[in-house]
């Protein structure tokens, strides 16, 4: 069956057994298929329903569905066209992991981050309104997602206006009981569909001539509900709520998604699903079969870098009560599992809300504590008013752990850490390091710790060719380090570029310098060896424009050193997806890159 569905308008000819059937074959065609390509299993099996029955009510494009981060659309892009295309997922030139306005008519906006589909479907269904256009708009929200301080925002004005806006909230983070469940299939259904909906309206509309029974009627209302809905947070911000209702149960989600299509104010419809849904091992574990990587790779014996930043916490908090580590949601992704398990009253998740844990940590720190935030760099950037204001301009002794610097590979432009080297150096009162490998990282967060100022440290998704890295050590501050004597090139490597940079270097008989500190930088040893070789290059896997390389230009300029400088780094554009050497290779990031840098 599912080979038959090209366009949404296929599954509408189907009846609710088929529909059933048809849910079944995307379910193992996306455990077949992810195995393969890598990519987000757990969300994606438990949205499956939900979104064939979105598809068989409304009609996209002219119906808008916004999903929120995007990872949960596998099922949307097979019904929507591109079930030919699912072996390229998340691959360099083919589908994207996520929603894409480029890559298909269907994905009315793009996504990749938490927490923006309310704001978009809700930009989305007033400009309907202006346009005179009848058509819907549905943003999907996990509950995860609803964390975000911008989903409220987005509430607020949602509920303050009279746009035709449906939030479909898909909670996978509850059970229906199952004593209760055809009780609220019987609400939902009662009081979504167009007999209560216009009973209320008039009848409410009758009472408004009678203030004080109208306000006693409309207080009996929520009340009634109140005792078997979880409405009040929803109907105090001015929606009408909906559910809850089991998302895996399609007649179900078919009929009340009907009634609300009728309907033309902001509404909210809460479902309950289970991640993993259909698959025991991914419903038993979701967070470890949230993201998959494909079968065909190898696992690896090295330490990632993440793997080393847990470590280090481990081992530090044990000596030191005052360290407290702050994640916005990203335990595992973060390395920080064993130690959420281990020092529990000095973790904090406070949830996918990246500006609340920047200035909550500058709070910690005039305590006298020692926060260590640890975010991705994508993330960090959603945080950056917080990262100025309330962190660099008090000159706070807050450390930033920027995990996923540079390229992250499949997950694409959404996820790149492209950006932080030049979005951080204009910063007053910064430290910037970059470790070259696990021990170096390992040193600099030994210094960090015992430095009071705000010191930032990105390393890259990926491992370490270092196996034994736990040490006592620390850097001197702004010190670079020569690891390769050469002459005529010099060639200075930040971060994990050193790998590649020495390499060139060795064919090249070149000067390679292990930058470690993007700011401040080691002037004197870049002046000495400017005026001591015919040809610079710089290498980094940040954006070219204001990044690390930028940096050592404007020094070369106002010391009115005029030895030719090659920059190599990452383009002006957003990345590709695809493996990462793959990336490194597309940009020039290699021994290659910088051998012809070094000829041209």
């Amino acid at each position: 069956m599912l080979n038959s569905i090209t366009s949404p308008a296929d599954i509408k000819q189907l009846d609710i057994a088929q529909l059933q059937s048809l849910a079944e074959e995307v379910r193992t065609f996306l455990i077949e298929n992810i195995q393969k390509t890598g990519g987000h299993l757990a969300p994606n099996l438990g949205t499956i329903e939900m979104t064939i029955a979105m598809h068989y009510v409304f009609d996209t494009p002219y119906d808008s569905f916004v999903f929120d981060v995007g990872h949960q659309a596998y099922t949307h892009k097979i019904l929507t066209g591109r079930l030919n295309k699912m072996h390229t997922l998340r691959q360099k030139g083919g589908l994207s992991g996520f929603t894409k306005r480029s890559e298909s008519e269907h994905d009315s906006f793009g996504a990749g981050h938490s927490s923006t589909s309310i704001s978009a479907a809700l930009g989305i269904a007033i400009g309907n309104g202006i346009n005179n256009s009848n058509g819907k708009s549905i943003a999907v929200i996990g509950d995860g997602a609803l964390t975000g301080g911008m989903s409220f925002e987005a509430l607020n004005h949602a509920g303050d206006s009279d746009a035709d806006l449906l939030i479909i909230l898909n909670d996978n983070d509850m059970s229906i009981s199952k004593n209760v469940g055809a009780m609220n299939k019987y609400l939902t259904k009662l009081i979504s569909g167009k007999v209560y909906s216009t009973m209320k309206s008039k009848s409410l509309g009758f009472l408004e001539k009678m203030p004080k029974i109208h306000e006693f009627a409309k207080r009996s209302e929520e009340h009634l509900k109140g005792m078997v809905l979880p409405s009040t947070l929803f109907e105090e911000l001015g929606l009408d709520y909906f559910g809850p209702i089991d998302g895996h149960d399609l007649p179900t989600l078919i009929q009340t998604l009907q009634n609300l299509k009728q309907q033309t104010k902001p509404r909210l419809l809460h479902i309950i699903t289970k991640k993993g849904y259909g698959l025991e091992t991914a419903e038993n574990d979701p967070c470890k079969f949230h993201g998959v990587a494909p079968a065909s790779l190898n696992a690896s014996n090295l330490p990632s870098y993440s793997t080393v930043f847990g470590t280090w916490l481990n081992n530090t908090a044990f000596h030191h009560k005052n360290l407290i580590a702050i994640t916005p949601a990203m335990c595992t992704g973060s390395g920080m599992s064993e130690f959420e398990k281990n020092y529990p009253k000095q973790y904090f998740d406070v949830g996918i809300a990246e500006q609340h844990a920047i200035t909550f940590a500058g709070g910690l720190a005039t305590q006298g504590l020692k926060p260590i935030v640890a975010i991705y760099s994508t993330f960090l950037q959603r945080g950056y008013d917080q990262l100025i204001h309330d962190i660099a301009l008090q000159n706070l002794g807050v450390i930033f752990a920027i995990d996923r610097a540079g390229l992250v590979g499949s997950d694409g432009a959404t996820h790149a850490g492209s950006f932080d080297l030049s979005f951080l150096r204009c910063i007053p009162n910064l430290t910037i390091m970059a470790p070259s490998n696990a021990m170096q990282m390992y040193q600099m967060f030994n210094t960090a710790f015992e430095t009071n100022s705000t010191i930032c440290i990105r390393y890259p998704r990926g491992t370490s060719d270092i196996q034994n890295y736990i040490t006592d050590e620390k850097i001197s501050l702004g010190k670079a380090k020569i690891i390769l004597e050469g002459f005529n090139v010099a060639i200075f490597a930040f971060g994990v570029m050193v790998k590649s940079a020495l390499a060139a270097g060795k064919k090249l008989g070149a000067t390679v310098v292990d930058m470690r500190f993007v700011k401040p930088l080691d002037e004197a040893l870049i002046i000495k060896l400017a005026s001591s070789h015919v040809k610079l290059i710089s290498i980094e896997d940040n954006a070219i424009t204001s990044g690390a390389g930028s940096a050592i230009s404007e020094l070369l300029h106002q010391k009115n050193i005029n030895t030719p400088l090659s920059i190599l780094g990452l383009p002006d554009k957003f990345s590709e997806q695809g493996e990462q050497q793959e990336l490194y290779d597309l940009y020039g990031l290699n021994e290659t890159g910088i051998i012809n840098a070094a000829r041209s």
